[in-house]
């Protein structure tokens, strides 16, 4: 195990570790003939532990790994039931020891031969999470570069830069292939002779900058993976894992786009995966679009097929151009993982759950990490996953809404509604295993759940993990440390997805139901006591609840309303859990918002209420705004044109406004050809193109027309493994970007872009699109 620490970066040695698994006692016989027959070598011990369903268990240690991994194939093929199996050592290895994100070691035991290594260490959790501020040198433990390649097509590299907070060392460096250029503004970069030399130097640079992080955007599946081809061509070893180690790439075996890089002692943290962790959503993750987001800045190549052509003219012509490009890609990630605090956020993660900082996603590994040790120290095993990926759980409440144009609704909303309904009702797996086990003893004091469930009042783990956890945000919050609030946000909301998820092992329909029937009991008393004050609820939606307070209410009234109503909620759900079920409630219901004018429309072509879809105009001392939620407004699959339409048209409607001129000038620029440029439809191609048959919609049309002239004009097709497209409609039909041959069918945009948005707010204040746009043309 590699760690990083104030005095550089140490290995530490644990030999010896065996590998186990579990069997039921009344398999082990079963289980050691097997192993005995394909003469495994394993020692078995029975335990004070048992399944969910009360069963006894026994241990089974492994000398190595290989016959750990064997034993699992040959009883897994015999039928004989074993658990936990699929724990990697190291994970139970720290994880048992409570140990997540960093430690604290004794340093001892020495490797003379290896100042960096040491044996068998003491080891016991850290306190404090390494520090991982980029932008200041001194009193970091972390040391990050990031890295960004240029090439041709075919993968050619023409040069290789870096930015790094190294502090003994030149922290921008792009190494150019080529002859030196006399330009004044060239001083970072170093030229080099031919590829393999780029590739030589390149290795000595990283093992002499020795960073524990090595960022970059798509540096996995693209830098990397090309990095480690070019060196296989010119068999240049590249030795930039700690302790001189090589870096490896294996593809993976289903999916040519992806594979797996190994590289001992470092961590490779991809900018997109490290932003989709920390629950960021965007319509593209490209550097180009994050640069501009999170910086407000711009690369100065945008589309991809010029972006190329350019690198390639640059490289032949103005290497300075190029290398300075190249170094403005290393700078904006950077930039970007330092904006968005992305490695706070990834440390703070690590230190949690014990996820590793390049972990993609890991919400089911992250719960394992923090329930398993508990549940041993409980006298259980984990479970195994379901069989069949589960049953499929009741999601959250949503109430029929009543449609209508409104002036004067509050939004009332559940603070992590189901976090403390798990903290409230002590929903658990232990818990109901416990509770079942007691069901039918009329001394035992249970909670009751859903489906059949029943969880024990005192054997439970996960609502002590919340009430930490919850404990942990209040404080991140009045410290105003947004990284570490976000991290125990996302854990802590990502609880009931995994117990929900036929991927965790812990999964249980009765777990799953017990929190999202309970919300949905919550959200209808929630409802008929907020309507016993007086007041109409107009919609409900999984932990928020929508009040219509009426014309005669002003912005002071509405929050004084809003208070009330929050905390008679409140304490009647005091008061209800503790006379229903003698508990102590955790729900927390919020004034969450005024709207001072809100539109919940109907369905398209229908006159029931909507729901997930509604606007609404904020009022407040920092302006007008509108939200939206749900709408074409916040769809990347609407043109512009459509998404500005509607955000115009809305707020001259809720400020009372006639909007009759604004549609037919809108419609005018349509048919005039003045927003060309925003009825441009970007859609993703969820699957490669050879998959559509049958139904070709218009985007994949679109992206089949692309790939066909790609190919004519001697370039690779873009499009037939997935991706994203952007076309318009002429008409000759969807056509892509990269050929327009045809006029653009503005009717189109006028009957399928602006007419469905107008025709969801009009009719409420007595107007009709088709009647606004005919009597214009009839001036003609």
């Amino acid at each position: 195990m590699w760690v990083a620490s104030n005095q550089g970066a140490v290995k530490l040695v644990f030999p010896n570790q065996k590998p186990v698994f579990f069997v039921k006692s009344v398999d082990l016989a079963d289980a050691a003939e097997i192993l005995h027959n394909e003469n495994l070598t394993f020692n078995s011990k029975a335990l004070e532990l048992h399944t969910f369903k009360q069963r006894t268990i026994a241990a089974l240690y492994f000398e190595s790994l290989a016959s750990f991994y064997q034993a699992r194939k040959l009883l897994t093929e015999a039928k004989v039931i074993h658990y936990e199996s699929s724990v990697r050592l190291e994970e139970r290895f720290l994880m048992e020891r409570f140990i997540y994100g960093s430690i604290r070691f004794e340093r001892t035991g020495l490797n003379p031969s290896k100042p960096f290594e040491i044996m068998s260490p003491q080891i016991r959790p850290a306190n404090k999470a390494l520090q991982t501020k980029q932008s200041t040198a001194k009193n970091t433990a972390l040391k990050i570069v990031s890295i960004d390649i240029e090439c041709s097509e075919n993968g050619e590299l023409f040069s290789i830069g870096y930015y790094s907070n190294a502090p003994e060392y030149s922290n921008k460096k792009v190494m150019m292939i080529g002859a030196p250029q006399n330009d004044a503004d060239s001083d970072y970069i170093e030229w080099i002779d031919n590829e393999k030399k780029l590739l030589e130097r390149f290795v000595e640079y990283i093992n002499h900058i020795d960073p524990d992080i090595i960022i970059g955007w798509n540096v996995i599946n693209f830098d990397c993976r090309v990095l480690c081809r070019r060196a296989l061509k010119h068999q240049v070893k590249m030795a930039i894992g700690r302790g001189n180690t090589l870096m490896k790439w294996r593809d993976d075996r289903f999916d040519n786009s992806l594979g797996y890089l190994d590289l001992e002692g470092r961590v490779v943290i991809d900018g997109i995966s490290a932003l989709k962790s920390q629950a960021f959503q965007f319509p593209s993750f490209s550097l180009q679009a994050m640069a501009e987001h999170f910086l407000g800045e711009s690369k100065a190549i945008e589309n991809v097929d010029s972006r190329l052509e350019t690198i390639i003219h640059d490289f032949k012509f103005n290497k300075t151009k190029l290398a300075k490009y190249n170094l403005k890609d290393c700078e904006l990630v950077w930039d970007i993982f330092e904006k968005a605090k992305l490695l706070e956020f990834l440390v703070l993660r690590g230190k949690l759950t014990g996820l590793e900082l390049d972990r993609a996603g890991g919400s089911v590994a992250a719960f394992n990490n923090l329930y398993l040790p508990k549940v041993h120290r409980g006298g259980y095993v984990s479970p195994n996953l379901p069989e069949n990926g589960g049953l499929t759980s009741p999601g959250g409440y949503v109430m029929n809404s009543i449609p209508g144009l409104y002036k004067n609704v509050i939004v009332l909303d559940f603070k992590s509604l189901y976090p403390s309904i798990i903290r409230t009702f002590k929903i658990d797996p232990m818990g109901l295993a416990e509770g079942l086990k007691h069901k039918d003893d009329p001394e035992a004091d249970l909670i009751p759940g859903y489906k059949g469930a029943w969880f024990h009042r005192t054997s439970h783990i996960l609502p002590d993990i919340i009430n930490r956890l919850w404990q942990q945000r209040d404080e991140a919050k009045l410290a105003k440390d947004s990284a570490r609030s976000q991290a125990i946000k996302i854990l802590m909301n990502s609880f009931y997805g995994v117990l929900g998820s036929g991927g965790c092992p812990f999964y249980d329909p009765r777990l799953a139901s017990s929190i999202t029937m309970r919300g949905h009991w919550i959200m209808k008393q929630t409802a008929e006591w907020i309507e016993a004050e007086g007041y109409t609820v107009i919609y409900g939606d999984t932990d928020s609840t929508f009040v219509l307070l009426g014309d005669d209410c002003n912005s002071k009234e509405a929050n004084k309303i809003g208070r009330y109503l929050q905390d008679k909620i409140n304490n009647s759900w005091i008061n209800k859990i503790e006379k229903d079920f003698a508990i102590e409630s955790c729900l927390e219901m919020e004034f969450e918002t005024h709207f001072s004018r809100f539109l919940m429309p109907t369905i398209r072509g229908s006159e029931m209420g909507s729901k997930k879809r509604y606007a609404g105009l904020i009022e407040d001392p920092g302006g007008k705004r509108v939200v939206f939620k749900g709408l074409e407004n916040v769809r990347t699959d609407w043109t512009k044109a459509a998404r500005k339409f509607q955000e115009v048209l809305y707020g001259l409607v809720f400020d009372d406004k006639d909007p009759s001129d604004y549609i037919i000038e809108m419609v005018n620029a349509i048919k005039q050809g003045k927003v060309d440029s925003k009825l441009i439809y970007r859609k993703r191609l969820r699957k490669p193109l050879s998959s559509y048959i049958k139904n070709v919609p218009p985007h994949v049309k679109a992206a089949k027309l692309a790939d066909q002239y790609l190919v004519k004009h001697g370039k690779k097709p873009r499009y037939h493994n997935k991706g994203w497209i952007e076309y318009v409609i002429t008409i000759a039909g969807p056509q892509p970007l990269e050929n327009i041959n045809a006029p653009i069918d503005y009717q189109h945009y006028i009957d399928k872009q602006i007419a469905p948005v107008a025709e969801a707010i009009l009719p409420f204040i007595g107007l009709d699109f088709e009647e606004i746009t005919s009597s214009q043309m009839g001036l003609f």
